[in-house]
């Protein structure tokens, strides 16, 4: 018997009763299906918190300002005044490893443009905070040292401030007002989309940071080298702990913490983001592969029992076979193919369902999804090996059945 004719008698097997193929075939359909759309869900889900990190920029640790006491009560994040521009000279000459310091500071208002007005965010900066945050210009051109030192009332735009108040127009040269102040537009942003809070990054202002200290009202004029936050670009390969450590001690040195005072100032480390949401992405996909890998099994015992029962029908058939010539090798190549058909004929309704299941979670739910061959691949080779190996122990019990009780069976 030829591999082409046991395959075409597995065949008609399985055509034979086709209800009862279908419903064994079920788990392995689940499972095929399931490990296809865990997969191109978390590996779209990664590429996203890929994105929306390098969005931010890469080797990156933030300062920020931090908490004041007052009457033994914590006032909160950004309540401390105590970061300067000079920390960040500071950090940027005695650092090693560090390849930019940006300072800023930042306020919510309301920016009009003739009759159309928006709320958005304003960022006082430097030129460098450009180069540390990997933002680019879509349009115009960004702001220069020259602007800094001038104080010149100039302003880039980011794309959402850009539909809100021009809509499709050119906003580069128009004037626009923030409170009082007149403002020229030289630039717009290019866009960046969410980051991985969900904020809109296209929804903000770029002032130069002197302009934004002497002219926005709302800014702190006590101390004129008051910033709220600082950027902190490490050079490749940076070990950003250390460089995060020896930052803290700098700061806590310049503003003359004691020891066991707490810090008046924060530090985050954008690679801590990307590893707790990948930590996340990769808890659910564990999650989903259990959920496929018990598909997997229990769509193997089914087709075991089914394969067993086939084996107790068809024994006669079996007898008749052996008894004028057939190889026990015949009866079991037969039935190993039979049971490695019915989960390869699974894997491949899988495939199908799983690339489904991936593309209609990214059109509702707005997921993204990205489909991988090698998941694809490795189904249906794990689906092929399961029949294999589950149709192995009726397919021995076939090809050791005695031809003469085999053919007195009723």
């Amino acid at each position: 018997m030829t591999a082409w004719d046991a395959l075409r008698a597995a065949l008609d097997s399985l055509r034979a009763n086709p209800l009862r193929s279908a419903l064994t075939m079920l788990g392995i359909v689940i499972g095929v299906a399931a490990v296809i759309a865990m997969v191109a869900v978390g590996a779209g889900a990664r590429e996203q918190v890929l994105r929306q990190i390098a969005s931010l920029g890469t080797n990156l640790i933030m300062v920020g300002q931090g908490s004041i006491v007052r009457g033994g009560v914590k006032l909160g994040a950004g309540t401390a005044s105590s970061l300067t521009e000079d920390d960040a000279l500071a950090v940027l000459s005695e650092i090693p490893g560090v390849v930019v310091t940006a300072p800023s500071v930042r306020w919510g208002l309301q920016i009009v443009a003739g009759n159309q007005n928006w709320g958005t965010v304003l960022f006082g900066i430097t030129p460098d905070y450009m180069d540390a945050r990997d933002w680019s210009i879509a349009a115009g051109h960004g702001l220069s040292d020259v602007d800094v030192a001038q104080a010149n009332k100039v302003v880039v735009l980011g794309q959402t401030v850009v539909r809100n108040l021009f809509g499709g127009g050119d906003p580069i040269g128009e004037p626009v007002r923030v409170f009082s102040t007149p403002l020229t537009v030289v630039g717009v942003l290019a866009e960046k989309g969410q980051n991985t809070q969900g904020q809109d990054q296209d929804d903000v202002i770029f002032v130069p940071l002197s302009t934004a200290k002497r002219n926005i009202p709302g800014m702190a004029k006590s101390n004129p080298r008051f910033i709220h936050t600082m950027v902190v670009k490490m050079r490749d390969g940076a070990d950003m702990a250390d460089a995060q450590a020896q930052i803290r001690d700098l700061l806590r040195q310049r503003h003359r913490l004691i020891p066991g005072q707490d810090d008046d100032f924060w530090m985050r480390d954008l690679s801590e983001v990307s590893a707790t949401r990948d930590a996340s992405s990769r808890a659910l996909s564990f999650l989903l592969a259990a959920v496929a890998a018990v598909s997997l099994l229990v769509g193997g015992i089914g087709i075991m029992n089914i394969m067993l029962v086939s084996v107790t029908e068809r024994t006669r058939e079996i007898g008749l076979r052996l008894a004028i010539g057939a190889r026990r090798r015949d009866i079991l190549v037969q039935f190993l193919i039979e049971s490695t058909t019915l989960s390869l004929i699974g894997a491949a309704v899988g495939v199908a369902l799983g690339i489904g299941t991936a593309m209609g979670v990214a059109e509702l739910a707005g997921w993204p999804t990205l489909i991988q061959i090698d998941s694809v691949v490795l189904a249906v080779v794990v689906s092929g090996l399961i029949g294999v190996f589950f149709g192995l122990y009726p397919a021995r019990r076939a090809a050791r059945l005695n031809p003469i009780e085999a053919l007195r069976h009723e």
